[in-house]
């Protein structure tokens, strides 16, 4: 039995401290399903059979089981049961490879897949004390990226920053700052042109009470000239800055998944077939270097090469991983990411995966195309992948 996707809608993503920064994540997540469920009248909510959403958080108004509050306030019955997977950035699309599989197993029929995070409203958390009444001041850690809390027994090359890990990545495959800002100005571009064209009107829904039309991040005017003044952010010499990385963002986003047999129930066609999947992991400083094996892992599970493929929607934690990812697997640049990406329109980090697979399935859809791969890095040195088949023809 195969797994297919239905529909796809999202949030215009936020800004940090944007026009989203009111907006709990658990109403972004039930905005998101919603939206998705309202566009499908034929589906009686009570036939959905899970909600699985993502989130990298969880430790404030995401309230631990994102997936069950997004139901209970979208309104669904009580009796959808819903769950939260955790895989960091990677975690709607593991939210979507989940829900696939409960659809190839028979165990569900029609499931709906998503993410959401508000790195606005990340809480600080304070760590207990050992013993009680402390003397020693206690220090509130942000929440909203990277490690936090560290356990000492992690090796030091670890537990570097983001940033600084991906510095490293560009000294070991000599990617240059030029190339990071060309490739960051394009994302920007094509993000626009996108947007003008009228290509994310079927993909993105409104949040209620605010007036934000389309993604909020994206820098029509950008140009590489212009991104190479900007000073590094992580060394004083280094290639990342600013601009060539993703920013931090609010957003949310929802898939529906289901069998073929399903169609009828829904009154209406699948889109895409999931047709593979793949996870890789290596060292946690080369996070960003590991979709590369994911999505040949997938591909390779799917039975098709990279010759076969058509689209790809790479999530651009940081320029400089997802040109190295290109870079790895050989492939046409100008096929990734044709209506801009994470640079330009925002990485809500639980959000992300239902982002740039709704992404790709339009844009096989549009172009026509039959296979494309959906892939992102994960912190602590993970990556996943999706390959979808065009059935929409």
């Amino acid at each position: 039995m195969s797994a297919f996707l239905y529909d796809a809608v999202r949030t215009p993503f936020g800004r940090f401290n944007g026009a989203l920064a009111a907006v709990r994540p658990d109403n972004l997540a039930a905005t998101a399903l919603g939206a998705l469920l309202a566009r499908t009248p034929a589906l009686d909510p009570a036939d959905v059979d899970d909600v699985v959403f993502g989130l990298a958080n969880g430790a404030g108004e995401d309230n631990r089981n994102l997936g069950r509050m997004a139901a209970l306030l979208a309104g669904l019955p009580t009796s959808v049961p819903g769950s939260t997977v955790n895989r960091l950035c990677g975690s709607s699309l593991d939210a979507t490879m989940i829900a696939s599989r409960a659809i190839e197993t028979g165990d569900a029929d029609v499931v709906v897949a998503g993410g959401a995070e508000s790195m606005t409203r990340a809480p600080w958390v304070l760590p207990k004390p050992d013993k009680a009444f402390p003397v020693a001041n206690v220090t509130a850690v942000s929440t909203a990226l990277g490690w936090r809390l560290v356990n000492p027994a992690m090796p030091e090359e670890w537990t570097i920053s983001l940033g600084e890990a991906n510095e490293q990545l560009q000294e070991k495959f000599g990617i240059s700052r030029e190339r990071q800002d060309e490739f960051a100005a394009r994302s920007h571009q094509r993000a626009d042109a996108a947007w003008d064209d009228g290509f994310y009107d079927p993909l993105v829904v409104p949040v209620p009470g605010v007036e934000l039309p389309r993604d909020e991040g994206i820098r029509p005017g950008s140009t590489a000239e212009k991104l190479a003044a900007l000073k590094p952010s992580f060394r004083k010499d280094g290639t990342i800055t600013a601009g060539n990385a993703s920013p931090l963002n609010d957003g949310a986003g929802a898939l529906l998944v289901g069998s073929e047999a399903a169609a009828g129930r829904l009154g209406r066609e699948p889109v895409a077939r999931i047709a593979g999947r793949g996870a890789f992991a290596l060292d946690p400083r080369d996070f960003g270097y590991a979709p590369v094996e994911a999505a040949n892992r997938a591909l390779a599970r799917a039975g098709i090469g990279w010759d076969d493929v058509s689209a790809v929607e790479l999530n651009e934690a940081f320029a400089v991983q997802s040109l190295a990812c290109v870079d790895g697997w050989k492939i046409d640049p100008d096929i990734v990411n044709t209506r801009g990406g994470a640079i330009a329109i925002g990485h809500p980090l639980g959000a992300s995966g239902t982002r740039i697979l709704g992404t790709l399935a339009e844009v096989l859809r549009r172009d026509g195309g039959r296979w494309g791969v959906a892939a992102i890095c994960i912190g602590v040195g993970q990556g996943l992948a999706i390959v979808l088949e065009n059935v929409s023809s």
